[in-house]
């Protein structure tokens, strides 16, 4: 892909995230009248204009991805009016072009200073991640942990994949309808980065046509960042576990994040040994 079919997907993908942006807020919720005869939920282009006072054909052009410049100062009118939090602002001037872009690096090395710390870390399940949740490295209590989570061979080493495309996702991964959405908004909010890169435009496309469900929380243009929450998990021998899911950036290798389980209560400190395969 050339660099200007980039920019130009670039910034078809910031139309696309605005409107999904605007589609959510109902005119009642900033004061104004809900009138009639909408054709389409949520704020009216003209409306964003008007709140963040900007001209309606500049943002008309905005929405339509055609090249225009935007400053800081109105983008920053835009998020306000459509309430984008953080990682929805980091998002939103990342397509805009306004934050200094990084070339991802060709080859993802886990350092072995970083595969000593995932061993440390055992018993506690670890993992580490890159933007797209392949999985680069596991310590032995991670890997024995999801030893069974698979009904067919995991011929893809990807958190979400393994998430999207099992059958048996839903029956161990007691929260999943949290936090797939969730993993979903992480990959949205790193595709800024990564707009037009090859290797990312097949996953996406290869996953869309694969997963209905993964196409259509694509579609949402919902974007997150990495945050400590909990995951259920329903793991065959040990029964029901509690585990508090933290994420480590790693200074050594920017983009790459180590995951680490944590039992959230002493059942599941209790439960954590028969997990491992000896204890089969």
């Amino acid at each position: 892909m050339t660099s200007t079919q980039v920019h130009t997907s670039r910034r078809e993908e910031l139309g696309q995230f605005l409107k999904a942006c605007r589609a959510r807020i109902g005119p009642e919720e900033v004061g104004l009248p809900p009138g009639v005869r909408r054709r389409t939920s949520g704020l009216r282009r003209e409306e964003v204009a008007l709140l963040a006072g900007v001209g309606v054909t500049w943002y008309t052009w905005l929405e339509q991805g055609r090249p225009i410049n935007a400053s800081a100062q109105v983008l920053d009118a835009v998020a306000r009016t459509l309430r984008m939090d953080h990682p929805e602002r980091e998002h939103l001037y990342r397509l805009a072009e306004l934050t200094p872009s990084r070339l991802p690096s060709s080859v993802e090395v886990v350092p072995d200073t970083v595969r000593e710390v995932l061993r440390a870390l055992d018993p506690l399940p670890a993992t580490v991640i890159n933007g797209r949740f392949d999985i680069l490295a596991s310590n032995a209590a991670q890997e024995e942990l999801f030893w069974e989570w698979h009904s067919l061979p995991c011929l893809h080493k990807n958190l979400l994949w393994c998430c999207v495309t099992e059958p048996n996702a839903r029956r161990m991964l007691l929260n999943y309808d949290e936090e797939v959405p969730h993993m979903v908004a992480r990959m949205r909010a790193e595709y800024g980065r990564h707009v037009g890169d090859p290797v990312w435009e097949e996953d996406i496309r290869r996953l869309s046509a694969l997963c209905p469900e993964f196409a259509a929380l694509w579609a949402r243009h919902e974007v997150a960042e990495p945050r400590p929450r909990l995951r259920e998990f329903q793991h065959p021998r040990a029964g029901r576990m509690r585990l508090r899911l933290t994420e480590l950036a790693v200074s050594e290798a920017p983009g790459l994040r180590i995951q680490v389980s944590t039992p959230d209560d002493p059942a599941t400190w209790a439960l954590l040994p028969l997990t491992r395969r000896e204890a089969s």
